[in-house]
């Protein structure tokens, strides 16, 4: 008796063509007819008496994708993930480390940068290390950046799937980034609701801690927690604080009014050592008007928060 069975062969991204696709395969009796020389069933195929192919190029290494949290064997729960923001601004120099150091953070299986309308190719250097990339036309500020890069996690959550969790940090980390993994533990088990990353002292940096101080002053006076770094920008949150903190403050009050609003709404901060290295403002005039912006930001946050608990403050009944 004659057979004839239809065999596809086919695989992601090959196209069909002749000897690939519905091959034909004869069978009679104990003896095969093949229409070709290959036998499905026989691997490694044989090598066919043809003119031999033409090598092809090799073609240019992309980063491998992150690998999808797996399912855990003794809970049967899928294992939480982390999304990695970084907001950015012409750091086509440093971006790529911060990158592929981000990726290595256990959990991790999102890495975001956002270009604040970088006028370098910060985007081009961070989509070719492996990160997704979204980009202002026009420089917005980080606090916007925040927001961009946390609704674009939240367009990728699965909606049955706990959201995210949040991991925001600097686009200058360059290989430390990876030192930001212990700002995870204390979120992913529920003892913290943000996690704030503190640094060891930075070579090269000018600053006299007046900004320090005055943004440590403000939150214990609004709040009662005293921070040792309040304008720490490498924090680990949930979805549902960053909610809770929007929306942020502008400019570089995004951090101060972050912690102020989180811990006047019940959520629970601590500060994890963290060996980072980033690149710190120097004491020349750039420095300089850094930190008086930082300064006036800053003050602007902690003012719009004190008018908001004068408001806030229940009226005696005349």
């Amino acid at each position: 008796m004659t057979v004839v069975c239809s065999v596809r062969v086919s695989g992601p991204g090959r196209r069909a063509g002749p000897g690939r696709i519905d091959r034909l395969i004869r069978v009679t009796g104990e003896a095969e007819d093949r229409t070709e020389e290959r036998s499905v069933d026989d691997r490694p195929a044989r090598a066919e008496a043809t003119a031999p192919r033409k090598p092809r190029r090799p073609q240019p290494q992309q980063p491998a994708p992150l690998e999808a949290p797996t399912t855990t064997a003794r809970t049967g729960r899928s294992r939480q993930r982390v999304a990695v923001v970084i907001p950015a601004k012409d750091e086509s120099r440093r971006i790529a480390a911060t990158v592929r150091s981000a990726r290595a953070i256990p959990n991790v299986d999102l890495v975001l940068v956002v270009d604040d309308g970088s006028e370098d190719n910060t985007q081009h250097v961070a989509r070719e290390a492996g990160a997704v990339v979204v980009r202002h036309s026009h420089n917005r500020g980080k606090a916007a950046a925040m927001e961009t890069g946390a609704a674009v996690v939240a367009m990728r959550d699965a909606p049955d799937r706990p959201p995210r969790l949040l991991l925001f940090i600097d686009g200058d980390l360059g290989d430390t980034a990876v030192n930001t993994a212990p700002l995870v533990p204390p979120v992913l088990e529920g003892t913290a609701d943000v996690s704030i990353a503190l640094l060891p002292p930075q070579p090269g940096a000018g600053g006299r801690g007046i900004v320090v101080g005055a943004a440590r002053r403000a939150i214990q006076s609004l709040t009662g927690w005293t921070p040792t770094q309040p304008l720490s920008g490498m924090r680990c949150l949930t979805r549902e604080a960053f909610e809770a903190a929007t929306p942020l403050a502008r400019g570089w009050g995004v951090e101060t009014g972050m912690t102020i609003d989180l811990l006047r709404k019940g959520f629970v901060a601590v500060e994890v050592p963290c060996d980072l290295r980033h690149r710190p403002s120097g004491s020349d005039l750039r420095g300089q008007m850094h930190r008086a912006a930082q300064y006036r930001d800053v003050q602007l946050a902690v003012a719009a928060r004190r008018l908001r608990s004068i408001g806030a403050a229940p009226r005696k009944k005349g």
